[in-house]
């Protein structure tokens, strides 16, 4: 019986010592979570984890007591009318009845989270996240503010943040209820943010909601959480949550940006080469570069041709205005730009593609040239 006990406790000792270092490293863990929901979904993770081990302690307890307290070379005999004992005929009913009871421990739980998660009380906030290849666009639908988000390629091999950072961030309020609409352009993409975001597919075609009031300030990071192709592990997200104030702030610079970008798309200006250029690359970063590159040479494998020295960027300029405006009917995965960027932009990312990566065509294209191919 000595050895039985000593066992037992070095059993839970180690146990002991393993939860105190899983607990002690909360990169193992989920993150903190910041909303009503993921807590709820955080809390029920952290019940289930824990009635699972309590139940393998004790498994692992009276696995080891009947292997040492009963093995062969102590004597013991094995019985052979244990199945006629009380325990032997009252355990088809008691064992599924304590199975049942720690089923229902977890359920009760589960049933409020879930309902949580499809609450669907009026929003503040309603903020479309829309997945492409390899991209996030978002759209604040009462702001009438449209953000693009690629991956920040600035960031080294080194960093923490290391193909988990934006050259976009989503700056989103705190204690507001925030309405997350999910919808994608092209394959099955997932947009999930664990500390206060539960995770959606985004379907092409198809809307999904999910929900979140982020009760903290600072920075939260996710990721694409569907397979989505070659590009899968460059769909960062990054989310900064501000006060209220700052919000109402951050919006009225937006929108008087947006104002000031209409206005130049709409004047009559001729536009010169460097300023043509210099826009242009910005636009190309935030919705080309995903796709071509940023050094023009396009993913050709994948379905994105090249730009670099190609015949549609350094020739046609009939056709090159065709393609990017209407998109490409032998290619899909060409999307048409018409609709999504006003005739600046796109004369500005046309000009920047004949000029860039050594086409050095010379030729500029004005916004009102891009008007009259619509």
């Amino acid at each position: 019986m000595g050895v039985v006990k000593r066992l037992l406790k070095s059993v839970v000792l180690a146990s002991m010592g393993f939860a105190g270092a899983a607990y002690a490293e909360y990169g193992l863990n989920l993150p903190e979570p910041v909303s009503p929901v993921t807590k709820e979904i955080y809390d029920l993770h952290m019940l289930t984890a824990l009635v699972a081990t309590i139940i393998m302690v004790i498994i692992t307890a009276v696995i080891i007591y009947a292997v040492v307290k009963f093995r062969k070379s102590a004597g013991y005999e094995a019985d052979q009318n244990f199945h006629m004992t009380w325990f032997g005929k009252w355990a088809w009913i008691l064992v599924p009845v304590l199975v049942l009871g720690i089923d229902l421990s977890i359920a009760g739980k589960a049933t409020r989270t879930f309902d949580l998660v499809e609450d669907t009380t009026t929003p503040d906030i309603t903020l479309k996240v829309t997945g492409s290849q390899w991209k996030w666009t978002y759209d604040y639908m009462n702001e009438d503010i449209r953000l693009v988000a690629n991956l920040n390629r600035d960031i080294g091999v080194d960093s923490d943040i290391y193909l988990r950072d934006t050259d976009v961030e989503v700056i989103l309020p705190v204690n507001q209820r925030i309405r997350f609409l999910h919808t994608a352009t092209d394959v099955l993409h997932a947009w999930w943010v664990p500390a206060l975001a539960y995770k959606k597919d985004s379907i092409p075609g198809y809307i999904n909601e999910t929900w979140a009031i982020i009760e903290k300030e600072g920075v939260y990071r996710g990721q694409c959480a569907e397979n989505c192709g070659t590009g899968h592990a460059f769909m960062p997200i990054v989310i900064r949550a501000v006060s209220e104030d700052k919000y109402a702030s951050w919006v009225a610079d937006q929108q008087a940006e947006k104002a000031k970008a209409a206005a130049d798309a709409a004047s009559d200006k001729d536009w010169t080469l460097d300023e043509l250029m210099a826009k242009g690359e910005k636009v190309y970063a935030a919705n080309c570069a995903a796709c071509h590159q940023a050094n023009g040479e396009g993913m050709p494998a994948a379905g994105f041709p090249a730009l670099k020295a190609s015949q549609i960027a350094t020739k046609d300029m009939v056709a090159h205005l065709d393609i990017v405006i209407h998109g490409s009917k032998k290619n899909p995965v060409m999307a048409a730009w018409g609709n999504a960027l006003n005739d600046l932009d796109l004369a500005a990312v046309i000009t920047y593609e004949r000029n860039a990566w050594g086409n050095n065509t010379g030729e500029s294209v004005q916004p009102t040239a891009v008007k009259a191919a619509r």
